[in-house]
Order: structure tokens, then sequence, then C-alpha cells
């Protein structure tokens, strides 16, 4: 029976909404709609998409780390982005974490994110590649 590793980042939200920061279930992770908060629920880099971007592939990779996995590992990313977002300014930190990596991806704007003052969104999925592959 494969287990079910469950990796939290320790806030409320987890609890009241209903998820987790990430899974691991077998090789594969999948990690959650991540954004610029940091560990005291204030938001990083407002007005400024690249900075959150940063922010936030930075956070994913500590979620994949604590899995047992690593960026090299991403093999899809999904990045929403908020009317007023630099889609091409995320574009590029986007391809300054995975130029080499490669990962499907989907990078769409939506309607709003869940506060004002977020202009990306972005989740991750990986399959942590066995020693020697």
């Amino acid at each position: 029976m494969t287990r079910r590793q469950v990796i939290s980042s320790g806030t409320d939200y987890e609890a009241i909404a209903g998820y987790s920061r990430a899974i691991r279930l077998g090789d594969a992770v999948h990690v959650s709609g991540t954004t610029a908060t940091d560990g005291a629920n204030a938001v990083v880099g407002i007005g400024d998409s690249a900075a959150q971007t940063d922010f936030i592939i930075r956070k994913i990779e500590r979620a994949l780390a604590e899995a047992g996995a690593q960026l090299s590992d991403v093999v899809r990313t999904r990045v929403y982005l908020a009317p007023q977002a630099d889609w091409e300014a995320v574009a590029r930190v986007h391809g300054q974490y995975f130029g080499d990596i490669r990962p499907a991806n989907t990078l769409l704007y939506v309607q709003a994110l869940v506060g004002e003052d977020y202009l990306v969104e972005m989740e991750a999925e990986a399959i942590i590649a066995s020693a020697g592959q």
C-alpha cells in the first residue's frame, strides 16, 4: 500500500478549508496553489509580479523538499494571474527556475485571486525521479 504523506504549512487556513500545502503519494508530489504570503500572513512583493513569482517558486521548492523532491522533479506548473499582473515578468522568473527543466505549463489570467494584493498564484506537480535516471 502506498503511503500518503501530508506536508503542512501550519496555517489555520488548512484546517478551515480542508487542504494541505502538498501531498506526496508514491513518487508523485502535488503542491497546492501557492501565493506570495510569508509566515506572518503578509503579502510579499505587493505590486511586483516578478517578486511574487520568485517568492512563490522558492516556497514551492521548500514544500517539495519536505516531500523528498526538488524543482528538477517538477513535471507541471499552473500559473494564475490577477488582471493587473505582468505575464511577461512572471514568465521570465518561471524561466529562470524552470528553463532547463521545461515542465508542462499553463499560464492564464483569472478574474481575481484570493486578495487584492495577490498578483500570482502557482501550483506544481512533481514526479520524483529514481536514482540513476
